[in-house]
């Protein structure tokens, strides 16, 4: 017999919290927009924004203040300094939005500043990385892409999977191609271009009763958006290994999804449940248990990686357990409620009707 940690005879309403659970779902994201809005847009790492980043080990403990004022006559543009890692690792990050001086002399005017300016500590620099505006605007491009084609592709397979309507979802690809080169040639920012798509795959999804497809793409969406808004609100950078990141949380919480919707399906042709709402709660609550061993198995490996795992992987494992923790909720109070929430679907048509007597 299998691990079970939910009884078999549970019958929690999950689709009876779906209104707050959504409530709950638009405060965060709105807090997400609000900081980016505030902000000016994420903060971008090296990786996108540009610049030289600097990583410094010293022999004890060292003010970063301190080591901020050490590096006052360097004049280097947007000079960033910050703790790196934990403090018992004395390392030190810094970051200048430079990338036309060259790196040896970088490394050469830091290295002059703190051995005038901080005596009797001795420092090793352990990384120095420089990337062009141009490479990091790119990369920007490529990441949102990346990000986008994995969305556009998990919307046609759920379409075919669950609903078998491949033409449907050839369809929306071809009316989605056609919207983006309509705006192409209008000239819209490749941003804003990613943004746009987004918007008509799931109107798309909408209008061809793409039911499944849509509770899908929604609750990726909202994945994403909850892990980046809170991002902004911690002030954390974005860089590529945050990107690898988001697209691992896109296939996690797909996957959990995936586990429920499939157990709906079976369940509509089955004949199990009086109506679609009552289906879908039976689906979740039998999945609950796997659920839950999935998650908390997953998020055991992310927590020792997030405590455990050093600077370099600190803010992965962060992404990581902001969007495995928000994924597992998205399955359960977002996708799936989706399936009942935008009008009449095709799915309905094969729930039985129950005889009241």
């Amino acid at each position: 017999m299998g691990l079970q940690l939910i009884k078999p005879d549970t019958h929690i309403d999950f689709i009876g919290f779906k209104n707050k659970a959504f409530l709950f779902s638009a405060i965060l994201i709105l807090l997400g927009i609000g900081s980016l809005i505030m902000k000016g847009g994420p903060k971008y790492g090296i990786d996108f924004a540009g610049g030289i980043v600097v990583q410094v080990k010293f022999d004890k403990l060292v003010d970063v203040k301190d080591v901020k004022q050490a590096l006052n006559d360097t004049e280097l543009p947007g000079l960033v300094v910050q703790r790196f890692g934990h403090v018992d690792d004395n390392e030190i990050l810094i970051r200048t939005s430079t990338s036309s001086v060259a790196s040896e002399i970088i490394r050469k005017k830091i290295t002059e500043d703190f051995n005038a300016n901080l005596k009797g500590v001795n420092f090793d620099i352990q990384r120095l990385e420089m990337v062009g505006p141009k490479v990091g605007a790119d990369l920007r491009t490529k990441a949102i892409e990346a990000l986008y084609f994995a969305v556009l592709l998990i919307a046609i397979y759920i379409s075919g999977r669950f609903e078998q309507r491949w033409f449907a979802a050839a369809i929306m690809a071809g009316g989605l191609f056609g919207g983006i080169s309509l705006l192409e040639l209008a000239g819209v920012s490749t941003s804003l271009l990613i943004f746009a798509a987004l918007i008509i795959t799931v109107g798309l999804c909408w209008y061809l009763k793409l039911n499944y497809a849509l509770g899908a793409i929604v609750a990726l969406i909202h994945d994403v958006l909850i892990t980046v808004g809170i991002f902004s609100l911690l002030g954390k950078e974005f860089d590529l290994t945050i990107i690898a990141a988001l697209l691992t949380i896109i296939g996690y919480s797909l996957n959990d999804t995936i586990i429920v919707f499939d157990r709906i399906r079976e369940n509509i042709y089955g004949k199990v449940g009086k109506d679609l709402a009552d289906t879908i709660n039976i689906s979740i609550n039998q999945t609950l248990s796997r659920t839950i061993l999935t998650s908390g198995t997953t998020l055991l490996v992310i927590v020792a990686l997030f405590i455990l795992g050093g600077g370099v992987i600190h803010d992965f494992a962060l992404a990581m357990l902001i969007g495995v923790g928000i994924g597992t909720y998205s399955s359960i109070f977002v996708a799936s409620p989706i399936l009942i929430g935008f009008g009449p679907s095709v799915i309905e048509k094969d729930i039985p009707e129950v005889d009241a007597a």
